[in-house]
């Protein structure tokens, strides 16, 4: 695998493939990489002819009280799980080289509305950082696709959004939540939990699917997650939000509505951990 932190390193290899035409993948990712990652990785492979991934710690989604400095950096481990996986090309840049005018001055990317809600409204600024930094990604790498994990759905569908607002000639591809035996979604953040609290944290995707059963069985909105949100707080959780929404927008979801989805965010311990669950009635 090529490694490498320059902007046009990336672009000349990429030209490269392009002239014999060959079709490129991109991974995105904020590195510590888990099993979910890697799984993207290799779905990647066998999309296109070859793949390319990004380690970037993106100070730009990062609010003033959140764990940039602490967010673990594991190159070396990274870089042998992505080889192992089937990517051949990574970028390593690092904040000078992304944003060399510094981030007060640096041109961003917003998706209005459905970057205001959920997650957006609980770390204001997030989704512009997010957005920002993968349109910046998407022109330095050109990929025909690129791939993200379902856990993170509202950032999967503003990626969605931005892509189809800006006219960007990329598939985005939305891949499963990969998940520990015991249903906890894999997050970089598990890391921060205790031995406790990761045997408490499954009760976050119970409580998800105990909504759905409900809605399913023709139980109330609010009777679902007010039945959620003491299952959380009685398994240790401080919910963020627990939410029912339209699976295509994100606005609050009606009695009408089919395509469903329920977003949970919620803190036990030092981590924040999110999941979601997309379902028709």
């Amino acid at each position: 695998m090529i490694t490498s932190a320059h902007i046009d390193d990336i672009r000349t290899q990429v030209r490269a493939w392009r002239t014999k035409g060959e079709t490129v993948a991109f991974v995105p990712t904020m590195g510590n990489l888990h099993q979910g990652h890697i799984t993207l990785v290799k779905e990647a492979a066998s999309k296109c002819d070859h793949v390319v991934a990004s380690i970037f710690v993106n100070p730009m989604q990062f609010g003033q009280n959140e764990d940039l400095d602490a967010y673990p950096r594991t190159l070396a481990a990274d870089s042998e799980a992505l080889t192992a996986a089937g990517a051949e090309l990574l970028f390593t840049p690092t904040p000078a080289v992304m944003y060399p005018k510094g981030l007060e001055q640096q041109t961003y990317v917003e998706v209005p509305g459905i970057s205001d809600v959920l997650c957006g409204a609980s770390r204001p600024g997030h989704f512009r950082g997010v957005a920002t930094i993968v349109c910046k990604l998407f022109n330095i790498v050109q990929p025909d696709v690129a791939l993200f994990g379902n856990k993170d759905y509202q950032q999967l569908l503003v990626i969605k959004t931005m892509v189809e607002d800006l006219s960007l000639p990329i598939e985005i591809i939305g891949v499963d939540t990969i998940r520990e035996d015991s249903g906890l979604a894999m997050s970089s953040r598990n890391g921060y939990l205790t031995a406790a609290e990761k045997a408490a944290a499954p009760a976050l995707k119970q409580a998800i699917d105990a909504m759905a059963a409900g809605i399913k069985q023709g139980e109330s909105f609010e009777q679902v997650t007010e039945q959620a949100k003491a299952s959380l707080i009685a398994a240790g959780f401080t919910p963020d939000y627990l939410e029912i929404r339209h699976a295509h927008t994100l606005e609050q979801a009606q009695n009408q509505h089919q395509a469903l989805v329920i977003l949970a965010a919620a803190y036990i311990g030092k981590a924040r951990l999110i999941d979601n669950l997309r379902f028709d009635r």
